[in-house]
């Protein structure tokens, strides 16, 4: 296999997003475009990546990280002038380079190598991907040859009434011969309304020099989409979010009701899980076989184990185990790794907390900075107070420990194994193992007070 390079076009300012985000950062299914771009050509084994970059550069810069080189265009001339800001890097080495554009999202890696396939086979210097248009209206038309070559490569303002029936459109992503390349850029003129350097025109410079050029024609046109404005980000939105639930409808999940299901592109998710409407699974999600999730649940970077059920509530960072309840209405915030068979319940918040096999924190309480072990009951109302107004303090209930309702840790404090605290308490020394501890003040009743009280107010 011969080397292979990929050029990033990522300088446009995006004026039509309307937006002070850069606009390949624009996120789509909740990753921004250029990832997209960038992840799928990762998966064609590339000895180099490219990414030109403008306006914004450090933003861009930032989110792909170091899986890329990257230029500076200065200023915005054209498309052949920003694939020539690469020639440093790129001009004297043997290979194929693919040109792809930050704005395409919906480019899959299969449909990239396809092309990278049919221009080997071809033996082309360059070749187009392209895609049938229904309403072809705006984009560049690709005139073949007798044979199925590319002749050229003829913008719409510039067709005749011929040309504008042609129905097979430039998609604006490409391979190239990657010397010829950077020749023919040499020779590319911005003699044209826009006083630009287009990429397309080293299509007509090959052909003048009697080089083959090819085109591969992808059988999904939405892959084609470029996001130029938020109509078309929306557009884009639509496509990957029914891209990502049909697959995993085939990989065995059931989706209650597709059209509000919006499942992020690096969840993984197992057989016959269910998720209900309104769910939002995002980030670096795994959630295990037969997991119940949903309605109304979002999920962030947590890995979910088997069987568990997650209801109307909010997960972050966090790792949940097998058979686990969740929710109504929980938040786990990050940092909390809570183990099987533990027990959420309505209106709990818990944030940078471990709980053992089998505790229970049911109803109405705040358990942070904690480390609670195996066989725990929390009663409703329990707040671990882990903050002086300086610093986060832990509590740590040891295993089979019983906390009676309304009742205040106040951190750094330890109850023991087997330990209970009578409801009602406020701890804040350590309550030994096997002890009861009572915190709260002794009940005195005023027999006839009320009556008192009345007859003042009367």
């Amino acid at each position: 296999m011969s080397n292979r390079y990929a050029v990033v076009l990522a300088a446009g300012q995006g004026t039509r997003m309307k937006s002070k985000l850069y606009k390949v950062l624009h996120p789509v299914c909740g990753k921004p475009m250029v990832q997209h771009v960038v992840d799928q050509l990762n998966k064609l084994e590339l000895n180099e990546l490219i990414t030109v970059v403008g306006f914004g550069a450090e933003k861009v810069q930032d989110q792909i990280g170091d899986d890329s080189h990257y230029v500076v265009q200065e200023e915005q001339l054209g498309t052949g002038h920003a694939v020539q800001q690469a020639e440093e890097i790129l001009a004297d080495k043997e290979g194929t380079t693919v040109v792809v554009c930050g704005d395409t999202p919906l480019l899959t890696g299969e449909t990239l190598q396809a092309l990278l396939d049919h221009h080997d086979h071809e033996g082309a210097k360059a070749s187009v991907l392209t895609a049938h248009a229904q309403d072809p209206t705006g984009y560049g038309r690709v005139v073949r040859g007798a044979s199925g070559e590319v002749e050229r490569i003829v913008e719409h303002k510039d067709a005749d009434d011929k040309e504008k029936a042609i129905q097979e459109i430039n998609t604006g992503t490409y391979c190239f011969d990657n010397k010829a390349l950077f020749e023919a850029l040499n020779n590319v003129s911005n003699d044209n309304v826009q006083g630009e350097y287009y990429l397309p025109d080293v299509i007509e410079i090959l052909k003048n020099n009697a080089d083959k050029v090819s085109a591969y024609q992808t059988s999904d046109f939405s892959e084609t989409l470029g996001v130029n404005d938020r109509v078309a980000l929306a557009q884009a939105e639509k496509t990957m979010k029914r891209r990502i639930n049909e697959q995993h409808m085939r990989n065995g999940v059931t989706l209650i009701d597709v059209d509000n299901t919006y499942i992020g592109p690096d969840v993984s998710i197992g057989q016959d899980v269910v998720i209900h409407p309104g769910c939002v699974i995002d980030g670096e999600t795994t959630i295990a076989s037969d997991a119940v999730i949903g309605p109304h649940t979002t999920i962030k970077d947590c890995q979910v184990g088997a069987e568990t059920v997650i209801k109307q509530s909010v997960a972050t960072n966090s790792k949940i185990g097998k058979r686990v309840q969740v929710g109504p209405f929980a938040h786990i915030r990050p940092d909390s790794d809570l183990d099987d068979d533990v027990k959420l319940g309505n209106f709990v918040e818990v944030k940078k907390a471990a709980f053992g096999q089998g505790s229970k924190v049911s109803h109405l309480s705040y358990i942070g900075d904690s480390e609670v072990g195996s066989g725990v009951n929390i009663g409703c109302g329990t707040i671990t107070v882990n903050y002086d107004g300086t610093n986060k303090h832990l509590t740590t209930i040891e295993d089979d420990a019983f906390i009676g309702c309304n009742s205040n840790l106040i951190a750094p404090v330890t109850v023991g194994k087997g330990a209970y605290v009578a409801a009602g308490s406020t701890i804040n020394k350590d309550v030994p193992s096997e002890a009861l501890s009572i915190a709260r003040a002794r009940q005195e009743n005023k027999e006839g007070y009320a009556s008192k009280l009345k007859s003042k107010n009367d």
